[in-house]
């Protein structure tokens, strides 16, 4: 009898320990086997004290995001440590897109883990961003030859590790059909005042840019400065009257819903010429970059003129959430239009390449647009290059209604639709008018074997000479899509849910097949 007290209190102590420092290993291990990255799951559950137990699915995911960010703070730390490591300025450069690219990445998961309204597929959405933002890093050292140096420092492994439990946790679910439906009939993130400010003027632009003097800056660069002091998150118009503008531009993450209104291909044009032929980073060669979410582009020209022998050369980087580009044009040789990240919608643009000239890992819908190929320098073009690395991210490219042809004499090259990236790369080509052009293969591999069984690649109800499916590749990742029902997982309506966010932007848009 006197050891009955002493047993209480053990019990009591082991429940207090329990409560206070997290759960049992046994049930560590019950939960973390269920994520694709067990190991990274277990430790840094084990050392995460003051964690209260897992009582549910929910729990579970918020300790993940918990600690992802906890350990992409500390990889940020790290990275901002390292710099008097850097031997040159190469170095230096992709360091730098390191350190902007950990930044945002953490911005993503603080957006998924206290954004009150936050859905599972906006969960989905801002993971997978931060997955690709963090997974960029690398990309920076390899363009410019310099990894043995600095890059071996960056800790950023168990991050992508502790990000992908998070996507596979909260689970995107099917392809498409599996948006949350808002009480109102409309997410928060729309902005009531949007309706058809793609159909506006000069008169309804908050500022105005002309080379002449006749508006508010000579620049496109001032007037994004001087939209940085606005009051409000609304709708902001940049009219940007015709003329070639030299410059490269970034919209930064503090810049939402900022609209650029041009008038019209061709008149209003953007350009650059970084390249990572000329030392910079396939990130940081963008003649735009555009990071502030609700971006708008309307008769606006983007154009990196480096040309094909510099190699990677973007003319437009978004990786802005909910972002729109109507009859805007894209105009480079490889890697034009670099959809980086989030949910893009394009309709009736035109986009000019050579390699890889439609890539990233956005989930973005390409409608009613002109694809237009160059002729390559190696001989052959490949139209995109799908970034998804994770299984559960809810990315991909989804070309829908558009034409592809040449703008060049093409003979003696090759055109492909596509090459593998990434693992899990996923596009789609739907009722899209092919030209003899494209190969009777259709896709290419990227190196082997590589993502070949992994990898999804579809084609629906396509047209015109080059669109035979009976000669394409025989890979397990590659589909010919026969039903309406599988190919309308790749619309605007199930891929981006256009129905709940463009009825409101004044875009027209086609929502199912």
């Amino acid at each position: 009898m006197a050891y009955y007290p002493i047993f209480l209190v053990i019990v009591t102590f082991l429940t207090f320990l329990v409560e206070s420092y997290g759960d049992p290993p046994n049930l560590l291990s019950s939960w973390c086997n269920k994520t694709p990255y067990p190991k990274q799951c277990e430790y840094y559950l084990s050392h995460n004290q003051y964690s209260p137990p897992i009582t549910g699915k929910s729990d579970f995911l918020k300790k993940m995001m918990q600690i992802a960010l906890q350990n992409a703070l500390k990889a940020h730390q790290s990275a901002n440590s390292i710099e008097y490591s850097c031997k040159d300025e190469r170095e230096k450069a992709a360091l730098k897109d390191c350190l902007e690219l950990y930044e945002l990445s953490i911005q993503h998961l603080n957006q998924t883990m206290f954004t009150s309204s936050c859905t599972q597929v906006d969960a989905q959405t801002w993971l997978s961003s931060a997955l690709t933002l963090f997974q960029t890093c690398q990309n920076g050292f390899s363009d410019l030859g310099v990894t043995k140096n600095v890059m071996p420092m960056l800790s950023n492994a168990n991050v992508s590790c502790l990000i992908s439990n998070a996507l596979s946790i909260n689970g995107p679910g099917p392809i498409g059909n599996n948006w949350d439906e808002p009480k109102d009939g409309f997410p928060d993130w729309v902005r009531p005042g949007d309706r058809k400010l793609l159909q506006s003027s000069s008169t309804r632009a908050n500022l105005v840019v002309a080379q002449d003097g006749s508006g508010n800056y000579k620049t496109i660069g001032q007037a994004i400065s001087g939209a940085s002091g606005r009051k409000g998150g609304g709708r902001f118009v940049i009219y940007i009257k015709a003329g070639i503008y030299k410059e490269n531009l970034e919209i930064g993450s503090n810049l939402k819903n900022i609209m650029f209104l041009g008038d019209g291909i061709g008149k209003t044009i953007i350009t650059g010429s970084k390249s990572v032929g000329g030392g910079a980073t396939t990130f940081r060669s963008a003649t735009v970059a555009v990071v502030g979410s609700g971006f708008m582009a309307q008769g606006v020209t983007f154009r990196n003129t480096a040309g094909p022998s510099n190699h990677q050369a973007v003319a437009l980087r978004s990786n802005s959430d909910l972002s729109v580009f109507y009859k805007c044009s894209f105009e480079g040789y490889q890697d034009t239009l670099y959809v980086f990240s989030n949910r893009q919608y394009y309709r009736e643009c035109d986009v000019y390449g050579t390699v890889d000239f439609i890539f990233g890992n956005a989930a973005v819908v390409m409608q009613n647009c002109n694809i237009y190929t160059r002729f390559p320098p190696a001989g052959t073009n490949t139209i995109t290059a799908q970034g998804r690395t994770d299984p559960n991210e809810n990315t991909g490219i989804s070309i829908h209604n558009c034409r592809v042809s040449s703008a060049e004499d093409q003979r003696g090259s090759k055109t492909y639709l596509g090459r593998p990236w990434q693992a899990y790369s996923r596009t789609v080509f739907m009722k899209t008018y092919m030209s003899s052009i494209v190969d009777p293969k259709g896709w290419l591999e990227w190196s082997g074997n590589f993502a070949l069984n992994t990898l999804y690649y579809g084609e629906y109800a396509n047209t015109g000479p080059g669109s035979s499916t009976s000669n394409r590749v025989n890979w397990k990742g590659y589909h010919v899509l026969t039903t309406a029902a599988e190919a309308g997982k790749f619309t605007v309506g199930n891929f981006i849910a256009g129905n709940f966010w463009l009825p409101n932007t004044g875009v027209p848009y086609m929502s199912g097949l």
